[in-house]
């Protein structure tokens, strides 16, 4: 109800406030200042036509999201704090009518979360109008906001105030809300193990790079975590890297402006160096290991013998082969990005010698590498692959071949891993 606009008396005034038609009025009253629109001065009847008492709304700040629970703050007018208000939800097309009863901070500001029957229900594009209603029983005019889509990509989950989009295959993380702040995952393919020739072992292969910007975790080669990253709207380009085959580095993983470097190749007497990558390759008799990447990973083992050193993972570098017992590859780095802490990018162990005394496999760094091969061991005598989705390297095969035969090839690298996450209480 407003005011009249034309000829107006105190009885339409008084009305209007709510008090009786014949109350006694003082033109200094803060109501009538407030109804009047005058702060300070004197008021004329003219400032009085035409105008509510009715709470108002001029600004609300926050977005309803499609399928994510968050709060609104209503900037306005006549809130009444601190009796309760009822907030009003309206969209018609999509069958919502919903209340919330709320207490405002002040008589200028509330806050309400936005009701699951709203945000399960409404399409993305569609305006849901807004009123409040004070304890006066004066409901504000509406006020439209826009329902938006939730962003898209990837397998999707919760854990706590955080959604989850989990990538082991390349896509796109598609965003619809401007400055979207989201910490990362991004993990690599593992480099590939290395054949060798006559009877040394090679060398296994270096886990993908790991890089991360989750608060309080750490990225590879021990690096502190990186910064968040802040999203504009529209596709965001992600790519996981393919593991790394015989002396074959693995690839990289992208996510928007985050690139992941592949793991590097276990070397292989007479055939390759161990590559540098995320984490660098172990080494093989006269064959070097690779190095890692700052805030990668970690170096490929060195110094070893005839047997073949283990690829770098995350967290620590390879172990060097020992006599004719590969060495263990370096241990990936754990994450609870996505709510369960999980290893990922371990180094590949490195593969046995033949003929050089005791033989043993190489072992898997934890987080996916694989291990090497050996002789009558457990689990058979091929090189191990590294674990899909986890970044590991290969493992470094037996040395039985000849300088022109081929012998055993390397185990492939774990392919990598990207994980996007973003805090829904901060939309």
């Amino acid at each position: 109800m407003t005011t009249p606009s034309g000829q107006i008396g105190l009885s339409d005034v008084n009305t209007e406030l709510g008090n009786s038609s014949t109350a006694q009025i003082n033109m200094n009253n803060a109501d009538v200042r407030s109804l009047a629109g005058v702060s300070s001065g004197a008021i004329s009847m003219s400032n009085l036509q035409s105008k509510s008492f009715a709470p108002t709304i001029s600004s609300i700040t926050g977005s309803i999201i499609t399928g994510i629970a968050t709060s609104l703050t209503i900037a306005g007018t006549r809130f009444n704090a601190p009796n309760n208000v009822t907030v009003n939800f309206t969209q018609s097309s999509d069958s919502i009518n919903e209340d919330v009863v709320v207490t405002p901070a002040s008589d200028t500001s509330l806050t309400v979360s936005v009701p699951a029957n709203v945000y399960n229900n409404v399409t993305a594009g569609n305006d849901v109008t807004i009123t409040v209603t004070n304890s006066d029983t004066r409901t504000s005019a509406g006020s439209n906001l826009t329902a938006v889509a939730s962003p898209s990509g990837g397998t999707i989950s919760t854990s706590g105030d955080f959604r989850i989009h989990t990538f082991t295959s390349s896509g796109t993380f598609t965003n619809t809300i401007a400055n979207l702040e989201v910490e990362y995952l991004v993990i690599a393919g593992g480099g590939g193990g290395s054949q060798s020739r006559d009877a040394t072992g090679g060398g296994g292969g270096g886990a993908g790079g790991y890089r991360t910007s989750v608060v309080g975790q750490t990225s590879g080669g021990g690096s502190s975590a990186e910064a968040k990253l802040t999203l504009s709207t529209g596709d965001k380009t992600v790519t996981i890297g393919g593991g790394g085959g015989d002396r074959t580095d693995g690839n990289d993983s992208v996510f928007d402006s985050i690139t992941s470097i592949g793991g590097g190749k276990g070397a292989g007497y007479s055939r390759v160096n161990g590559g540098n990558g995320g984490s660098g390759g172990g080494q093989a008799f006269s064959q070097s290991a690779g190095s890692g990447t700052s805030g990668q990973g970690t170096n490929g083992g060195s110094g070893g013998g005839v047997a073949g050193s283990g690829g770098g993972g995350a967290s620590a570098t390879g172990t060097s082969g020992g006599g004719s017992t590969g060495g263990n590859g370096g241990a990936g780095q754990s994450s609870n990005i996505n709510g369960s802490t999980t290893t990922r990018a371990g180094g590949g162990g490195g593969g046995s010698s033949t003929g050089y005394g005791s033989i043993g496999r190489g072992q898997g760094g934890s987080g996916g590498g694989g291990a090497g091969g050996a002789e009558g061991q457990p689990g058979g005598d091929s090189p191990q692959n590294g674990t899909g989705n986890t970044g590991g390297g290969g493992g470094g095969p037996i040395g039985n071949g000849g300088q022109n035969s081929g012998g055993q090839t390397g185990g492939t690298g774990g392919s990598g891993l990207v994980i996007v996450r973003y805090d829904v209480t901060s939309l």
